[in-house]
């Protein structure tokens, strides 16, 4: 399974909007990918209610995971956006 850990770079942490693009980003790796805090169970990344009621603040590690073959470069890009908390979903994404 490939695993990334990251700490959520935007600052409200995964509420509203970035949770709205992480969600955008997840669904377009075309693979399943979960997301969890770093001592919590794991959700679908491309649930915007799951990634919602993780309630990951700012600064907090999470980790994100798939065992689907190729996932390595979704996972790479998933963690870059979190890590960065970037504004808009981009187009490498």
């Amino acid at each position: 399974m490939a695993e990334r850990r990251v700490n959520v770079g935007w600052a409200e942490g995964l509420h509203a909007r970035p949770a709205s693009i992480f969600v955008r980003a997840a669904t377009a790796t075309g693979v399943p990918v979960t997301i969890a805090k770093a001592d919590g169970n794991p959700v679908n990344a491309a649930s915007m209610l799951a990634v919602l009621g993780l309630g990951a603040q700012g600064g907090e590690e999470i980790v994100l995971a798939s065992d689907a073959e190729g996932a390595d470069a979704g996972l790479d890009r998933l963690a870059k956006l979190v890590a960065e908390g970037l504004d808009e979903l981009p187009e490498t994404v």
